[in-house]
């Protein structure tokens, strides 16, 4: 299963590549951040961010794409531009008829430490031991990006079955039927 994280911000959205399946280990295949420049007006950025993301899902092929829920923060302005690189990066994943996941930001952690409550440092020890690499990708945006593609590998296999279930059932057409009883 190959899944490609997106821990969505407007500034840096973090991107990752995992392949593998629960219980084996796993593999990175690509991390990065999708970078706008923070004196853009939002539209040009979010165009910068689907057009990052077209080309992430372009060179990687995924199967899925696990996206970060954007939970309530104090700053209603950095909720709506996250929620807003959210909505590309579901977009982008719709667009292809790839499953589309929501994990949160403690089911991330808990999924790759143990706990929901750690700290980014924790999270990024645990990507870098899990996925066998030299040192903590950078910034920890790719971390986090990682994190959510190894917490769907983890913990989604049902979740991924029904998605692929009721997308089936969406491009198939209903056969037509008849009312029994008319004329």
């Amino acid at each position: 299963m190959k899944v490609l994280g997106v821990d969505p911000g407007l500034t840096r959205c973090g991107v990752g590549v995992v392949d593998g399946v629960a219980g084996r280990p796993l593999t990175m295949v690509g991390v990065g951040v999708v970078r706008t420049p923070a004196d853009a007006d939002v539209a040009h950025r979010l165009v910068l961010i689907e057009r990052g993301l077209e080309e992430w899902l372009d060179t990687h092929r995924p199967e899925y794409v696990a996206v970060e829920r954007v939970f309530s923060q104090h700053n209603v302005r950095t909720v709506m531009g996250t929620a807003q690189a959210s909505a590309v990066a579901m977009l982008c994943a719709a667009r292809r008829g790839l499953p589309v996941a929501l994990h949160t930001p403690s089911e991330v952690k808990a999924a790759v430490t143990g706990s929901g409550r750690a700290d980014k440092a924790q999270v990024g020890a645990m990507v870098t031991r899990l996925l066998r690499l030299s040192a903590p990708p950078k910034p920890a945006d790719a971390a986090d990006a990682l994190a959510l593609a190894i917490c769907h590998i983890w913990r989604a296999p049902a979740v991924n079955r029904l998605q692929q279930a009721q997308a089936a059932a969406r491009r198939t057409p209903a056969p037509a039927r008849t009312l029994k009883g008319t004329r």
